[in-house]
């Protein structure tokens, strides 16, 4: 392997893999489930505090396998079920038992969970407590599985990060670990591209893990009802001609009924990006529909999948794992610049889709993940396919144009910044419209 490919690789291999369910509820089911394995003792009760991006992405998004939503549900799944060491997919063996025991405890109230004030925006706390009000805690900061402390009754016995990709008895056997926070940014849209066009075909097959995966929770949505089943019914006018059968339409169908389907709890996982199923989702399947339309074979399509993963990664690289910018943004101008790819666009063409993307998204906020991003993830995909398209064309939002720039780069710190800095307290007015909402 070529020395410059070793980082894109890193950044895939760590940044884009398997999820069950939202990742920000499950991140709070695996601090639960993490600091249940260290108590030895069943669970009496449990208390969680989470930074309010966690708190707003958990609110009225599905738990697998329960027909529940929210972070109560999910914190109690993590008291009863559930191995550490599974990570993300931690609920994937979640039965009707388990979500009896899990509503048992919910119903003695032994469940909480609340905000957490001057925490980073990815923040999870869980302490459990056994009948004799012995505890244990968790702490996970950073990223969706990133155990920063393990406590027993009140003793350290981690202060470094544990990954949940690390073993789990690396924490329990409380030995002391480090872990590197890889860095989008440290790559630029230019290298992604030369990557992506020359790696050698066998070092970047394992990104067609991302086709199977998302491919068949797409086909989940297509087929049944969930959520506001967006796809399905984009799907159903294009199997009756009132829609055509295009690239667009087709695109837009099988991307939201993936993420139709994944936020109304399907047991299906996906391949997530930077932490997020949605953004996995998004990155994926307009790069699929595209490849079927096209009939590309299967090396070019790993190299679309890794080139829009890739942008995707990066881009995320300058707001942070979670912030008030709706993460479709990203994951779609890494879609559309996989589109572009496909169409026979070059480096060009792929930043022009990036431009023409940004240019055009941007300021779409983050209400929580909810069945409603589904929407959302259909506007981002159309975006996404117009802008590659328009790329291919030789058109590309001017640089006089609001916070485009004739660097990418730059186009792209300004999202950044206006995504981690300026809609702050747009993100802390979301929050509180959403905790204090009237049921009248």
């Amino acid at each position: 392997m070529r020395e410059s490919d070793k980082l894109p690789i890193t950044l895939l291999k760590s940044e884009v893999v398997p999820a069950l369910g939202c990742t920000e509820p499950i991140a709070v089911a695996l601090a639960v489930a993490y600091a249940r394995e260290l108590l030895d003792a069943p669970v009496a009760h449990v208390d969680v505090k989470t930074s309010a991006n966690i708190y707003k992405n958990g609110m009225g998004v599905g738990i697998p396998g329960t027909g529940r939503t929210g972070l109560i549900i999910a914190a109690a799944l993590g008291a009863v079920e559930g191995k550490a060491s599974d990570g993300l997919e931690l609920l994937k063996e979640v039965n009707d038992a388990a979500v009896k025991r899990a509503l048992n405890l919910m119903g003695r109230d032994a469940v909480r969970v609340s905000v957490a004030e001057g925490v980073e925006k990815l923040f999870v706390l869980a302490t459990v407590y056994d009948a004799q009000e012995h505890s244990a805690s968790c702490t996970i900061s950073e990223s969706h599985t990133n155990v920063t402390s393990l406590m027993k009754n009140g003793y350290e016995t981690l202060n470094r990060g544990c990954g949940a990709t690390q073993a789990s008895k690396v924490c329990n056997d409380n030995t002391t670990t480090s872990t590197t926070t890889l860095d989008g940014k440290a790559i630029t849209i230019a290298q992604i591209y030369e990557f992506a066009t020359t790696v050698a075909f066998d070092d970047i097959k394992f990104i067609l893990e991302a086709e199977r995966l998302n491919r068949r929770i797409s086909e989940e949505g297509l087929s049944k009802k969930y959520g506001l089943s967006v796809g399905k019914r984009l799907w159903e006018r294009i199997q009756s001609g009132q829609l055509g059968d295009d690239l667009l339409t087709r695109s837009m169908a099988m991307t939201s009924a993936a993420s139709d389907a994944r936020m109304a709890g399907s047991t299906i996982p996906v391949m997530s990006n930077s932490g997020s199923g949605n953004q996995g989702i998004t990155a994926t399947v307009p790069v699929l529909a595209t490849a079927d339309k096209l009939g590309v074979d299967q090396e070019k399509l790993a190299r679309a999948l890794a080139l829009s993963h890739l942008v995707a990664i990066h881009i995320k690289g300058y707001l942070g794992r979670l912030s008030a910018l709706c993460g479709c943004v990203v994951a779609s101008s890494g879609a559309g610049c996989g589109v572009a790819y496909l169409m026979g666009g070059g480096l060009k063409e792929i930043e022009a889709t990036i431009k023409n993307m940004l240019g055009n998204m941007t300021g779409m906020l983050c209400d929580g993940a909810k069945v409603g991003c589904a929407l959302k993830v259909s506007s981002g995909v159309s975006a996404a396919v117009t802008s590659a398209m328009l790329a291919i064309d030789g058109e590309c939002i001017s640089s006089n144009d609001g916070i485009i720039e004739d660097s990418v780069e730059r186009t792209i710190a300004n999202v950044g910044r206006i995504g981690a800095e300026g809609m702050l307290e747009t993100d802390k007015m979301v929050l509180d419209i959403m905790t204090h909402k009237r049921c009248d």
